[in-house]
């Protein structure tokens, strides 16, 4: 075993330590794990927005202004938005997303925070789940905060109005300008406060409100464990930082952890 293996060894063992000791771990993922699915980010090489340009960071407001036409354009999307709905309804979850629905099935993980928009962690099996920028198959109520998938959404009208009390409609993901919906801030919020570990996976953790998730949690003298491709902001306040793919290294951690409940039963 060479000294890179025999530190990422250690490094998965110290995780695995940190998750079976903790009292109250959750998750925070973000864009690298879309990544390892195949979805292109936003940013960055390879990026839609590299690609077609950055949509307007008035988003929320045009929004308001002029609901209908949002909705025109999600009945004829741009090509960024044509290429970015293909890729997420070709996509499927990878064993990362798989590795943090067996964490919460083993009863380890509480509570799983995603910034991404894709639905994956739902249908890997993550259950306790806040999808904090929203879910592209999902449909809001800008007023009463009700979400409906997007099939359920009659078009006849345009904008479509809330079967529950009649205001606007609009596409769950959120946008430039456009306040975290309150339902899902509380919760991760409330989430966050309970919690003693954190996993931060495929995330440099930069983009609030998440950002500050971390950054409470050892505030308190708990742990973060990171797990990403490359170096982050947080890299160096984190308790332990394992680098590669999450999609291999999360599976890795499931299985030590497994091991040591294993050997804790036998003792």
């Amino acid at each position: 075993m060479g000294g890179n293996d025999m530190e990422l060894n250690q490094k998965i063992d110290t995780a695995a330590g940190l998750l079976a000791s903790a009292r109250y771990s959750i998750a925070l993922t973000g864009a690298g794990m879309s990544v390892e699915s195949g979805i292109p980010p936003f940013r960055g090489p390879g990026g839609l927005w590299t690609k077609y340009g950055e949509p307007p960071m008035d988003g929320y407001q045009r929004f308001m202004k002029n609901p209908g036409d949002h909705w025109k354009e999600r009945i004829n999307p741009p090509p960024y938005r044509r290429e970015l709905n293909e890729t997420l309804e070709r996509s499927t979850p990878n064993p990362g997303h798989y590795a943090f629905a067996e964490l919460e099935s083993m009863g380890v993980l509480k509570f799983l925070i995603t910034q991404n928009i894709d639905n994956l962690h739902i249908a890997a099996g993550s259950r306790n789940i806040a999808e904090i920028h929203g879910n592209y198959r999902l449909v809001r109520c800008i007023r009463c905060i009700s979400r409906f998938p997007r099939e359920e959404v009659p078009l006849d009208e345009i904008p479509p109005l809330c079967p529950q009390c009649g205001h606007v409609l609009k596409g769950d993901t959120v946008m430039f300008g456009e306040p975290i919906p309150a339902d899902v801030l509380d919760r991760c919020m409330e989430e966050v406060g309970r919690s003693d570990c954190m996993i931060l996976a495929g995330t440099s953790a930069t983009v609030q409100p998440a950002a500050s998730f971390p950054e409470m949690i050892l505030r308190r003298g708990g742990s973060v464990i990171e797990v990403n491709l490359y170096e982050s902001p947080l890299t160096a306040s984190c308790t332990v930082s394992l680098r590669g793919q999450t999609g291999k290294i999360l599976p890795l951690i499931v299985e030590r952890l497994k091991q040591r409940i294993g050997d804790n039963r036998r003792h």
